[in-house]
């Protein structure tokens, strides 16, 4: 771009290649914009609720998902639209701060934006429209404070947590056995939870799947699992009070780290190196065998020597384990990982009440439990499922499922679903838009019924007639005064969500609302695009 003067003095602008760039400016710019975004929100909103419809992606080495989680969708979509990659990343915020509400925080978004659009076309300056969002934003937040309840519970009464969970599994294809996986999310969560500290460490909960089985068979297991086998098939399959020695050295003579040659010219010379090598394995297994343990696990492989050796000297070893696996078997066998032979102590041995091989089926497949450890503050959830897709999309519910607790643990105030918390911050920020005497009272009430497009969603992807549905709830908040009358997606026979035990976590409302007025702010505030051609 370079700054240029007429014959009178006058400046005006040159841009480079400028025949090769397309311009939008003013109130096309926005438009443009604004469509972009709401075919993206389009997309997700039949997803939305627990009659929601499933997305299949495939991507372009021809894997195939199937899923209706927001953040997924939407991951996996090759969006190339500027705007389109805003909505993307919407979600995904809403996926790693909350973990749960990602498809509902872009139709939010889409409706805020069809909204705007029509105050755009009346005259609404932009800024004003925004201006009255952040406004309206603000009422619905505190609003949705004032509604919460707050949830007691305690380690021994998980009741509230597990229909907290059976709320978000009730949209994911897994719903028909929710009540199951709800208790274990929930369990796994209270086994890693630091109640007094109200944190939870996500990574100490490990995620397993294996084809086969049936969903119900998915299992929670107060210890690690380990896709491997013990190394040698004759070695014992169960261990009791085993005392595992974790390292991260191999069963191999040492290599100098300098090029070296041997030159070997006689038998005998042979013989002793034969030997010399013998001694090493030898050694070894004798160190482990010394500190008192009664099981091996390695980072690395060993040859059939060392194998044979260790089948021989009675002590059982599994060999390629990976470096993140054996960092959780040390953190719940309360062991220490070892890098030299020579460092091998007794203190540093990891503890476990039983260790086992299971086989799966008629498969070959073996995997390894550690349970019963002196730590139980790792755990794994084990998924079975009839296919690769399925388990799949499982892991990605039962992440939703584990947020939504931590959640809960975090900031134990719920609001209740089914669309009620939306339709009654709707009557607040539409009764609240009189005291507002500008242009900002449009924006506001505007705010109120992209607010109604969440519920009448829900209505949509349940089959009901959705604006007969909303009203009639509507004017049953507003007749009864009561805050939890939702859209009865599940012809349960009543609106009150509290008799369907429909329940959603505050704070994933609250992000909600906040990171979707946020991004359309955002967008409303772009009055020009230039972008170039492509050729």
């Amino acid at each position: 771009m370079a700054l240029a003067f007429d014959e009178y003095g006058r400046p005006f602008i040159i841009l480079r290649e400028q025949e090769s760039k397309s311009r939008l400016r003013g109130l096309d710019a926005q438009k443009a914009n604004i469509s972009a975004g709401t075919a993206v929100a389009r997309i997700l909103r039949t997803s939305l609720g627990p009659k929601g419809m499933d997305k299949m992606l495939q991507s372009p080495d021809g894997d195939i998902t199937i899923t209706n989680d927001g953040a997924t969708i939407l991951e996996q979509m090759d969006v190339d639209n500027q705007i389109g990659k805003l909505m993307v990343e919407l979600s995904r915020s809403q996926d790693y701060e909350i973990g749960d509400g990602t498809t509902g925080v872009v139709v939010m978004a889409g409706a805020l934006l069809q909204q705007a659009e029509r105050l755009l076309e009346r005259g609404i300056h932009p800024i004003r429209v925004a201006e009255g969002y952040e406004i309206a934003s603000k009422i619905a937040v505190d609003h949705l404070q004032q509604i919460s309840h707050k949830f007691e519970f305690n380690a021994t009464n998980i009741e509230p947590l597990v229909q907290t969970c059976m709320t978000t599994l009730s949209s994911k294809i897994v719903n028909r056995c929710k009540r199951n996986l709800a208790e274990i999310a929930v369990k796994a969560v209270m086994a890693v939870a630091d109640l007094e500290r109200k944190d939870v460490n996500l990574d100490l909960i490990k995620v397993e799947g294996k084809v086969g089985g049936k969903l119900e068979d998915t299992e929670l297991i107060y210890g690690i699992l380990v896709d491997k086998d013990m190394s040698h098939p004759q070695m014992p399959k169960q261990i009791e009070n085993a005392k595992i020695a974790i390292l991260t050295c191999p069963f191999e003579p040492p290599k100098p780290k300098t090029k070296h040659k041997v030159d070997i010219d006689t038998v005998e010379k042979f013989q002793t190196l034969r030997k010399q090598e013998k001694k090493y394995f030898d050694d070894m297994v004798q160190q482990c065998k010394d500190v008192g343990a009664t099981l091996v696990i390695c980072q690395w492989g060993f040859d059939d020597e060392a194998n044979h050796l260790l089948m021989h000297r009675n002590l059982p070893a599994v060999r390629w384990v990976g470096g993140v696996e054996l960092e959780l078997i040390a953190i719940a066998t309360g062991g220490r990982i070892v890098p030299r032979f020579q460092e091998l102590t007794a203190e540093k041995l990891g503890k476990a009440g039983l260790v086992r091989e299971k086989a799966f089926g008629t498969t070959k497949d073996r995997m390894l439990y550690i349970e019963h450890c002196a730590n139980s503050r790792a755990v794994t959830i084990f998924i079975r499922g009839g296919n690769k897709m399925m388990i799949e999309e499982t892991k990605r519910s039962i992440h939703d499922a584990l947020c939504v607790a931590r959640n809960l643990i975090r900031n134990n105030s719920i609001v209740y679903g089914g669309g009620a918390a939306e339709i009654s911050c709707s009557i607040a920020v539409e009764s609240a838009a009189d005291k507002y005497p500008g242009v900002e009272q449009y924006a506001i009430r505007a705010f109120a019924d992209a607010l109604d497009s969440v519920p009448m969603a829900l209505a949509e992807n349940s089959g009901l007639q959705s604006i007969e549905t909303l009203s009639a709830v509507k004017s049953q908040q507003i007749k009864e005064k009561n805050t939890c009358c939702g859209i009865d997606c599940n012809d349960a026979g009543t609106n009150d969500m509290r008799e369907q035990n429909v329940f959603e976590t505050l704070i994933g409302k609250q992000q909600q609302l906040l990171l979707a007025t946020q991004v359309v702010k955002m967008i409303l505030k772009i009055d020009d695009v230039i972008s170039s051609t492509e050729y």
